[in-house]
């Protein structure tokens, strides 16, 4: 009926755009947002409180794509209708995997409620959670290990309150974990349809269940820190079991948590730290022992008896099964090339970013490099200004000049790549973009650039576990898995002869587990061997460290409070500069400069504006004190 009452030369419509307009105003009508803007892409698909962007459907629309896109929609939908940012912003956990389900069970609850009003939007929901884990490596996983808890955590509480069973495709991820997180849990999993409407009694629910789950001593911290600046209730008194999740937090009210982009939190980040790893004072008589405990101690879960051994200083089991390797020694060179052709292809799409960042990187840099010559030397390059006295006097010496040395060619930068699994994907695509990028453009303003990359040989701890467990399986071992350290491009090596390193990161197979305090720690001695002047290191990661191996016989903050401690070191007492770039996870709580991306399109103004900002400071030995 439309092309019949097409005017001559008008374009036809494309065939899927009424569907869109519906879906858009369904979203608008649903969130209460009437002027929110609705754009459609290929990128994956994201929120924020003026802009929803949902996959761009496909030409030929079946029933099933219909109801997926409808789901994205109305889960946007839903998240603005029904979700409080600074409620969740209040009452979130820091700790990295306590804030993955923290978040995860969060979107399980808005999602909730409406599927429980809307049969149809429950459908919609359903058919989007069965196209996004049949997409991933889920149907066929067999440990816990490749199985996220916020996503089995987030499925079970779905299950619970609408009474709908795990996708198909998350059926083994959700059963490989559902035994250990009901045991614990159950009692908690069975509120919260009491409490489905109250996002604030929800959320304090969550973190009783996040201590069932032997996550207490994430929050712990937090309590620390609260108790440190001053409770405003005047609740002074150390939480009782049970209680720790009904008090309230003092965490920053603001913007949604997956959009912060604040590093105000990484000073009382700091101070807990400082706190926590004091060494203990003699011991107070026993009338004052409840009070001196109240005042230097953080509340723990009382069953969690991993903490007792959080005293006990990082080291590893063995060393013997470490590795550091070439890239270029770790694959064949056809594999190589190809493996670099196939992330050429995946980076096709941002060429003309990819270009535009390097042009606007380089003039901003190379702008800084103000030319300053020495006059009236008796050897370097003949001065022309100085040729009309010899014509004059030829008796007169011929003179001089030479070009000084600029401090800012006295630079070398050290990229250091997060290589674990769960950078699989978009995430270590974006991390071989930045490196391409960054090295590409410093190597042309004379910057010398060393790009390092780290994971593990093995999952569940390969060699290093199997010498423990032939050990006798000793008490509080360390670290537990055997370390890759991998150099894709020496300092010194022009990066046209080692661009293809870089295809390694494409390989099946090679990521694995991360340890970031180590992998940080050898970086920075790498770099404290260079003879330049200045020296940046700059970590690109996708957040907390994680290893199973590890972390299942050491306490749950062993690898992370490593990693702060080395943080600490570099920035309080080593000569080098650290700058960390997170891959869709916020990295300021550990580091003091840092930036968080999520897509490759945020890379030009991002990065450009926070590498630009190292250069216009001065080196840290020049720098004043305060």
């Amino acid at each position: 009926m439309s092309g019949s009452n097409r005017r001559p030369g008008e374009k036809v419509a494309p065939p899927a755009e009424p569907f869109k307009r519906a879906v858009a105003g369904c979203l608008r009508a649903i969130s209460g947002e009437p002027e929110i803007e609705v754009v459609y892409a290929s990128e994956r698909p994201s929120l924020t409180p003026d802009r929803a962007r949902l996959p761009e459907p496909p030409r030929r629309l079946t029933a099933h794509d219909v109801a997926i896109l409808r789901g994205h929609a109305d889960s946007m939908a839903l998240r603005l209708a029904c979700h409080d940012n600074a409620t969740h912003a209040r009452l979130a956990p820091q700790g990295t995997e306590a804030r993955a389900v923290f978040d995860a069970v969060e979107q399980a609850r808005v999602e909730a409620i409406g599927a429980r009003r809307m049969t149809g939007t429950g459908d919609n929901i359903a058919a989007m959670l069965d196209d996004r884990y049949h997409r991933g490596p889920y149907a066929e996983v067999t440990d816990r290990a490749d199985a996220p808890l916020q996503d089995a955590v987030a499925l079970l509480v779905r299950e619970k309150l609408t009474g709908r069973k795990p996708p198909e495709a998350a059926q083994k991820l959700v059963e490989l974990w559902r035994p250990w997180i009901e045991d614990k849990a159950g009692g908690d999993l069975a509120r919260l349809d009491r409490v489905l409407e109250d996002q604030d009694a929800y959320a304090r629910t969550i973190r009783e269940l996040l201590s069932s789950l032997d996550m207490g001593e994430e929050l712990a911290a937090e309590r620390q820190d609260s108790e440190e600046e001053g409770d405003p209730d005047g609740e002074d008194a150390p939480p009782q079991d049970g209680e720790a999740a009904d008090a309230p937090e003092d965490v920053d009210d603001g913007a949604d948590p997956s959009e912060t982009d604040s590093s105000s939190e990484v000073d009382d980040d700091a101070e807990q730290m400082e706190a926590a790893d004091a060494p203990p004072t003699d011991a107070p008589d026993d009338d004052e022992l409840g009070e001196a405990e109240e005042a230097t101690e953080p509340w723990r879960p009382a069953d969690d008896k991993r903490n007792e051994r959080e005293r006990l200083e990082y080291s590893a089991f063995t060393t013997k099964f470490d590795e550091e390797a070439l890239a270029e020694d770790l694959c064949d060179p056809d594999e190589l090339a190809r493996l670099r052709a196939h992330l050429d292809k995946q980076l096709s799409a941002l060429q003309g970013v990819v270009g535009r960042l390097a042009n606007r990187l380089q003039r901003r840099l190379l702008a800084q490099q103000s030319r300053s010559w020495d006059f009236d030397l008796e050897e370097g390059v003949l001065d022309p200004a100085r040729l009309s006295r010899v014509v004059v006097d030829p008796l007169s010496a011929l003179t001089f000049m030479r070009e000084r040395d600029t401090e800012f060619r006295d630079t070398v930068v050290t990229l250091l790549l997060d290589n674990s699994g769960s950078m699989r994907g978009r995430p270590i695509t974006v991390a071989a973009t930045c490196a391409d990028i960054l090295a590409r453009t410093l190597e042309r303003c004379g910057v010398k650039v060393e790009i390092l990359g780290f994971t593990t040989r093995a999952w569940k701890g390969g060699q290093s576990r199997e010498q423990w467990l032939a050990s006798g399986k000793p008490m509080a071992p360390g670290r537990l898995n055997d370390l890759r350290h991998i150099i894709y491009k020496a300092a010194d090596a022009p990066w046209r002869r080692t661009r293809k390193n870089l295809g390694l990161m494409m390989r099946e197979g090679l990521l694995k587990e991360n340890i970031d305090g180590e992998a940080l720690a050898w970086a920075h001695e790498r770099l404290l061997r260079r003879p330049e002047q200045r020296r940046i290191l700059m970590v690109i990661s996708d957040g907390a460290p994680v290893d199973d191996s590890t972390l299942s016989v050491n306490a749950g903050n062993f690898l992370e409070k490593h990693l702060r401690r080395v943080i600490e070191e570099i920035e309080t007492r080593s000569p080098i500069e650290l700058i960390a770039i997170g891959i869709g996870h916020d990295v300021t709580r550990y580091y003091r400069r840092a930036v968080t991306i999520v897509d490759a399109e945020e890379l030009g103004g991002v990065m450009t504006e926070k590498l630009a900002e190292l250069f216009d400071d001065a080196p840290p030995a020049r720098r004043t004190r305060h």
